[in-house]
């Protein structure tokens, strides 16, 4: 039951802030303050419901070290970003013709941390967490992957391809980042800096999304296994093999912190959660 609890109520607030967040995309100041009050009514909410369901310190969105995790996670997003980035450049072609709009890349900062935020509360705080209770980790880190990239199917550009390059590149990663860190404030800070990377800086699609222009000017072409064609860089194998690398890493970082949940663990974990009131 607590799932259904923890899940409806986060669902509800992502949606009612992704709602207000389109309502003013033509002011992008207001789009800004709207997205980051969403983002911290998301948490709050999360962590509401998850105190009151399961009777415990909600400790993956603990204030303590929330900023520094957050920027640890924001600057490998658009550390990875970059790379890709960079090698379409060199493997295929994109130009930067000057400065783009400032004040489009405001509004994306608000739309992306909203965005960001819920996303990350939905399925690494709620799915990917209670499922690895079940399941361990391994297992957990690929169904809440797939769900993810299926969740990317309904954007305007997404194909089976995009949905699968996010599964592996983004859902597997940013949940391999809440195992080695168990902490939502760094696949927070990541997705944010891959986002706003993405848009906000480079300029470029989002998930097969129409984002509006950035900061920059940018023109991208080239073969589309490179460039990602119109779902975006996120279609770029080099968004996969980096996306897979990070991956590798922050599973390496939690086998060695110890906080990989075996089967059998999983198994005692959800023998143990049924005594527990709900």
């Amino acid at each position: 039951m607590r799932f259904v609890w923890q899940l409806s109520a986060v669902v509800v607030v992502a949606a009612i802030g992704a709602q207000a967040v389109a309502a003013v995309e033509s002011n992008p100041w207001l789009q800004l303050a709207l997205g980051l009050l969403a983002s911290v009514l998301a948490v709050l909410v999360y962590g509401w419901v998850v105190a009151r369901t399961e009777h415990r310190p909600v400790t993956e969105v603990a204030r303590e070290g929330a900023g520094a995790a957050l920027g640890r996670g924001m600057l490998i997003g658009v550390a990875m970003f970059g790379a890709v980035i960079t090698n379409i450049y060199v493997n295929a072609h994109y130009e930067i013709n000057g400065l783009g709009s400032v004040s489009g890349a405001v509004g994306l900062a608000g739309f992306m941390a909203a965005a960001s935020v819920t996303e990350e509360l939905i399925f690494r705080g709620v799915l990917f967490r209670i499922i690895e209770e079940r399941t361990g980790t391994w297992i957990a880190l690929t169904l809440t992957g797939v769900l993810f990239g299926l969740s990317h199917l309904l954007n305007p550009h997404a194909d089976l391809w995009g949905a699968l390059a996010i599964a592996i590149e983004a859902g597997g990663m940013l949940a391999a980042a809440y195992a080695a860190t168990r902490t939502l404030w760094v696949p927070i800070g990541l997705h944010f800096g891959w986002n706003f990377a993405a848009a906000g800086i480079f300029s470029t699609e989002v998930s097969g999304n129409d984002t509006p222009q950035g900061l920059l000017d940018t023109v991208t072409s080239g073969p589309t296994w490179v460039t990602g064609g119109d779902f975006g860089p996120e279609g770029s194998v080099y968004a996969v093999l980096f996306g897979v690398l990070v991956m590798i890493g922050f599973m390496w970082l939690a086998r060695r912190r110890g906080n990989l949940v075996p089967r059998r663990r999983a198994d005692r974990i959800a023998a143990a959660a049924t005594t527990l009131p709900r």
